[in-house]
């Protein structure tokens, strides 16, 4: 190899000018990083996170250059470099010019980007290419000079890149192919780990770097690439929208999820917003009361022996007698996310993913957070795991919480399993924390998700009596998240703060979701709970969805304005008969409360439905050859439309 070294001959000859770009690229969106936390320095500063911001930046940029660098890399066992020599140079270097063109026009863009959204590029950045006219109209008229001048700095700029990784000598190195092809793996895997940037469940995604409370400081840790990378990416979690079941006009869409009794007493007069309503408390309080909601990780009716489940949840079963029982209350949907954006937002369901894991939601969201912050109250998540996890620490921050306490600051927690502290540690952590704060003269909001109950079921020994063995079975890992659930509560009705809070104990959603008919109803029947304060023991019979919790805590809380959730007020109303919103995979289903059973519309994506009742007391489904009443198909189809409506035009939210 001309006296050269093996590696010498690698990175000088064979990928020099990618590895020239990849230096030039970490570089560029470092400087470019750092010239946008000067210009937004009065929103940076207050963060105190100037140095973990830069850190994590350039974690970000290792995870975007390294896309692109890996890409020409898959194909050197296509290349022979004796006989490709050239055109696999011309390639390279082509590609790494491109490359840094690409990043270059995309921190150009962004401060223009930043004014108009307030927020790096991101999925608009990529759908408003559809609309060639009109943007180029907006830009021409708006924005000419800085369209101009972003174009010819991007021109500028990539010319110069391009000369300073360009060849100065002659390259004289090569490597037989043979060597190539043995430390190919190595780069290979070296740069996956670079992609992945962490060895925790999920590879890094943007909400790993959401480390402050404002949205754009999170977007500017990242690079705009790497935004837009990812936008496009998640837009294909989005391509099931609702239409799949069929369509209908949108005024009538909005009338038909109107008809409610309990929306009857409400104005809807926003012309914007069409569900945005003011709700007035039905409990009058001088001081609105603080709120804790306990998010239970996949606990279902399933493991509730007064629901009809096995007896491993021996404190709830006794701590349901001193609150709201709530005996048929049904979940939304399988995942955790999906219980998070009913819960936390009253938001219905639909066939897309989560509107905590899409693009439009990340900011100006409705969400109790953000509905509470602006009554004054602290808001926080809570939570044992990695607050990224599914998104939800974007989410989170981008919608109204203040504050995220994730396993990084458990400060040495007792058990720490795949998922992150125990139930145990979570809960002593956020008692403590509880206690802290409620001595500030500030209501506050905490949000707290256990992970405890969930594969591969590991919790600490001696805390139980097991319930069968092995141990590290669900309905072990059940009874366990039970018990420390029971410690909490314990330790919270000892103390001061017990007296002036309400709390929700809820599933997010069964363990399983599974069965023999189109759409288990069974399987998304989940417990919950409302306990604490003055709140006085009662049955809540009625079905009842996921959405209708938070109008109900409200009211509660003595808590009144406005908000754009159609949830019920079961303190206004526990009379009228109930319905529950179920998104099943590709299936949607509207049950309503009818004697002697409980009639269901399926909706398919083939714009089919089907007529089914379910019948709570045997958990049956009986699926009717009957065909659907056109009344109950239009109604059905409405509900599940007007959640897309909302989430796509963004009209979910409250404005000032």
């Amino acid at each position: 190899m001309n006296n050269n070294s093996f590696f010498s001959a690698l990175f000088s000859g064979h990928l020099r000018f990618l590895l020239r770009m990849y230096l030039s690229g970490l570089i560029l969106l470092s400087i470019s990083r750092v010239l946008l936390m000067a210009w937004q320095w009065d929103r940076v500063a207050p963060t105190g996170k100037v140095l973990s911001m830069l850190i994590q930046g350039i974690r970000a940029d290792l995870i975007m250059v390294s896309l692109w660098v890996i890409i020409p890399l898959l194909l050197i066992p296509l290349w022979k470099p004796n006989q490709w020599q050239r055109a696999w140079n011309r390639f390279t270097y082509s590609w790494a010019v491109i490359g840094l063109g690409l990043l270059i026009f995309m921190e150009l863009a962004t401060p223009a980007f930043i004014q108009q959204y307030d927020i790096r590029p991101n999925r608009l950045f990529v759908e408003y290419l559809k609309y060639p006219h009109e943007v180029f109209a907006t830009l021409w008229n708006g924005f000419r000079g800085p369209f101009l001048g972003g174009i010819f700095l991007t021109i500028v700029l990539t010319i110069l890149f391009s000369k300073l990784i360009r060849d100065r000598n002659t390259c004289t190195y090569s490597i037989s192919y043979t060597h190539l092809l043995l430390v190919w793996p190595i780069i290979l895997l070296v740069l996956g780990m670079a992609i992945r940037s962490t060895t925790q469940h999920r590879p890094a995604n943007p909400a790993l770097f959401a480390i402050t409370g404002d949205a754009l400081v999170n977007s500017l840790v990242i690079s705009s690439s790497y935004s837009v990378v990812f936008a496009v990416y998640g837009m294909k979690h989005e391509a099931k929208s609702s239409e799949i079941y069929g369509n209908m006009n949108e005024a009538e869409v909005i009338r038909q999820n109107l008809q409610w009794p309990w929306l009857q007493n409400y104005e809807f007069s926003n012309q914007e917003l069409p569900t945005l309503h003011q709700q007035n408390a039905a409990i009058a309080r001088d001081k609105p009361l603080n709120l804790v909601i306990v998010l239970e990780e996949s606990l279902g009716a399933t493991f509730v022996e007064s629901l009809g489940g096995i007896a491993v949840t021996p404190e709830l079963e006794k701590l349901k007698n001193q609150g709201w029982w709530f005996e048929q209350l049904y979940s939304t949907g399988t995942r955790s996310v999906r219980g998070i954006e009913a819960v936390v937002s009253g938001f219905m369901p639909t066939p897309a993913q989560s509107t905590v894991k899409l693009s439009l939601s990340q900011k100006n969201f409705f969400t109790i957070a953000d509905f509470l912050e602006r009554k004054g109250f602290h808001t926080e998540f809570i939570y044992g795991g990695e607050a990224h996890f599914d998104n939800m620490r974007s989410f989170f921050t981008g919608n109204g919480f203040e504050q995220i306490i994730d396993f990084k600051d458990i400060k040495k927690p007792t058990f720490v399993g795949s998922w992150g502290a125990s139930d145990e540690d979570l809960f002593n952590h956020a008692h403590t924390h509880l206690l802290e704060i409620s001595k500030k003269d500030q209501p506050f909001f905490s949000l707290i998700f256990t992970s405890s109950n969930h594969a591969p079921f590991e919790f600490p020994d001696g805390r139980i009596q097991l319930h069968e063995e092995p141990k590290g079975t669900v309905n072990n890992a059940v009874k366990y998240a039970d018990y420390a659930l029971g410690e909490f509560i314990k330790k919270a009705q000892a103390s001061a703060y017990w007296h002036n809070t309400v709390f929700l104990i809820v599933a997010d959603h069964d363990n399983r979701v599974y069965g023999d008919t189109l759409v288990p109803v069974n399987k998304f029947h989940i417990p919950a709970l409302i306990l604490g304060a003055d709140i006085q023991p009662k049955r809540i019979s009625r079905v009842a969805s996921q959405i209708d919790l938070a109008p109900t805590l409200f009211s509660l809380m003595g808590i009144s304005g406005k908000h754009p959730m159609l949830g019920r007020d079961f303190v206004a109303d526990d009379v009228s008969p109930g319905r529950a919103l179920i998104q099943f995979e590709d299936y949607f289903a509207l049950m309503e409360e009818q004697s002697p059973h409980y009639k269901l519309t399926i909706l398919k994506p083939d714009e089919t439905e089907v007529a089914a009742t379910y019948d709570a007391g045997i958990k049956d489904v009986d699926l009717l050859a009957t065909p659907v009443e056109k009344a109950d198909q239009q109604k059905a189809l409405a509900h599940v439309l007007l959640p897309s409506i909302l989430y796509r035009k963004q009209l979910y939210q409250i404005k000032e």
